[in-house]
C-alpha cells in the first residue's frame, strides 16, 4: 500500500530531501505540503479523510505544529500523525503525545526509525 502523505514542513530543502526519500524507500506518496500552521489546518479541513499519513514539524514560518496537530486531532482511526523535529526532547515527545501525534522522530538521528515506521504502516504490520 502507498501512503497517501501530507508533509508539513517550512525547510525547502529539508521538505524535497525528505519527499525525496520517503517516496524511495517508505511507500510515501506525497499529496502536497505546507510552510505554515494556517496553510496545513486548511488542508485537514478541506481534505477530512482524504490521507493516510501527516509528518509534521515543531518549528514553521508561521504558527506551530502543535496546532497542526490539533487541527488533525478528528482525524479517522487510520490515519497517522507523526512529528519530525529538531526538538525531539522527552518534554515535546510527551506534549506530542497530549496533542495526538501517533510518534515523534528526531530529524537528525531518527530517519531511519522513520522509514521503518512509513514501512510498518504500508504493510499493516505495526504502528
Amino acid at each position: 500500500m502507498q501512503l497517501k502523505t501530507y508533509i508539513v514542513e517550512d525547510n525547502a530543502t529539508i521538505r524535497e530531501n525528505l519527499i525525496g526519500t520517503l517516496e524511495e524507500l517508505a511507500s510515501v506518496t506525497p499529496l502536497g505540503w505546507a510552510e505554515t500552521e494556517a496553510q496545513a489546518q486548511a488542508w485537514f479541513a478541506a481534505n477530512v479523510g482524504e490521507w493516510d499519513l501527516a509528518i509534521v514539524d515543531l518549528f514553521l514560518k508561521q504558527g506551530s505544529g502543535l496546532g497542526v496537530l490539533e487541527a488533525a486531532r478528528n482525524r479517522g482511526a487510520e490515519q497517522r500523525v507523526i512529528v519530525l523535529s529538531n526538538y525531539a526532547t522527552a518534554e515535546m515527545r510527551e506534549r506530542c503525545a497530549q496533542m495526538g501525534a501517533d510518534a515523534v522522530f528526531d530529524k537528525s538521528n531518527e530517519i531511519d526509525a522513520l522509514i521503518d515506521y512509513c514501512l510498518a504502516l504500508a504493510e499493516g504490520t505495526g504502528a
